[in-house]
């Protein structure tokens, strides 16, 4: 694997960064700026990073998951309020059943606790995530024949702990149909492959949770001062961004080996690259976003300081597809210590 981003992901990140610099809310207030929002919403649509999973003329995507992991990885470095995870899971499951792709705005609707994709049968409490503006979710559909995909209606959706994302629940009453198109059942390979994106794009948006809050601190430490010096002098706030530093930097190689593997590795190994990502990314996402927060002392705990909102953000994408026990143990089912790897 050669780490290096190429010229192409170079552009794509840049542009990525770019977007969120000009349209990303830069303080608490800027959140209720819908204005700005739409814009970022409407910059990002007309980027086509959505459709980075959608199926070219020979049925494979048009990017890699290294460049969604880019995009997502900015994304979440400017706390963009603006749906892409959901809108992305969603392309890829549909172009893995063979389904046609949609110009209407979906989303992928996962069980209670956000650790897998939600079956219709199953699931009644399922939740829409990074649901802003969709309409409709994807799930799984249980069939003689195996597991298709299927689309549920959705509520309104609603702000939750994370003040950038939404979330949604399927309408009462409302049934999951099958899409049409579908070129068949989808194998437990399939499956196993479309959650290691899921787990690389999410362990890419916590790593950018983290490089925002870091800058956040830093920044704070250079200009704020205590007695005549900045407090970034002094060796103990210093040893905090170190570590948090170490933290990042730790998550982001190990994030960039899980978006790397899904195209590039077996099945089972690249859900298993994904599963330990996630697993190191969300102990480091939570150290790196409540450091930022000890760093800014009492203001920190303030609702004006930005500082929350990247917690919040790294917290509910901790949740999203499994935390650390989740993913600890998908790594022992891929290595056949029990469980079916395609879905727990």
């Amino acid at each position: 694997m050669d780490v290096r981003l190429s010229p192409e992901q170079i552009a794509l990140r840049d542009s990525a960064a770019q977007a969120v610099d000009k349209l990303g809310p830069a303080t608490v207030a800027q959140l209720d700026d819908a204005e700005r929002a739409s814009k970022l919403d409407a910059a990002i649509r007309a980027a086509g990073w959505r459709e980075l999973r959608t199926p070219s003329d020979d049925g494979k995507p048009w990017a890699s998951a290294v460049e969604v992991a880019v995009v997502a990885e900015e994304l979440g470095r400017g706390l963009a309020d603006a749906a892409f995870l959901g809108p992305t899971l969603a392309a890829d499951l549909r172009r893995r059943s063979g389904a046609p792709p949609t110009t209407a705005s979906e989303t992928v609707a996962l069980v209670r606790d956000l650790s897998r994709l939600a079956e219709a049968d199953n699931d009644a409490d399922a939740i829409a995530v990074d649901a802003l503006g969709a309409s409709s979710a994807l799930l799984l559909l249980a069939g003689e024949d195996g597991r298709r995909v299927g689309m549920v209606f959705l509520e309104n959706g609603t702000t939750g702990a994370d003040l950038t994302r939404q979330v949604a629940r399927p309408q009462r009453g409302s049934r999951a149909t099958a899409l049409g198109g579908q070129a068949r059942p989808l194998p437990a390979d399939d499956i196993a492959r479309w959650l290691s994106l899921g787990l690389a794009v999410t362990c890419a948006d916590l790593v950018g949770s983290m490089r925002g809050a870091l800058t956040l601190a830093t920044k704070y430490a250079k200009e704020r001062k205590q007695y005549g010096e900045a407090i970034g002098s002094f060796q103990a706030v210093q040893h905090l961004l170190a570590d948090a530093h170490v933290a990042m930097e730790g998550s982001r190689s190990i994030a960039l080996h899980a978006a790397w593997a899904v195209d590039a590795l077996p099945a089972d190994d690249a859900l298993a690259a994904g599963a330990a990502a996630k697993a190191y990314c969300v102990r480091a996402a939570r150290l790196v976003c409540e450091t930022s927060i000890q760093v800014h002392g009492g203001i920190g705990n303030t609702w004006e300081c930005l500082a929350h909102v990247f917690l919040r953000r790294a917290l509910f994408s901790s949740e999203v597809l499994g935390g650390v026990g989740a993913n600890l143990e998908r790594v022992m089912a891929t290595r056949g210590i029990g469980g079916e790897y395609g879905l727990r």
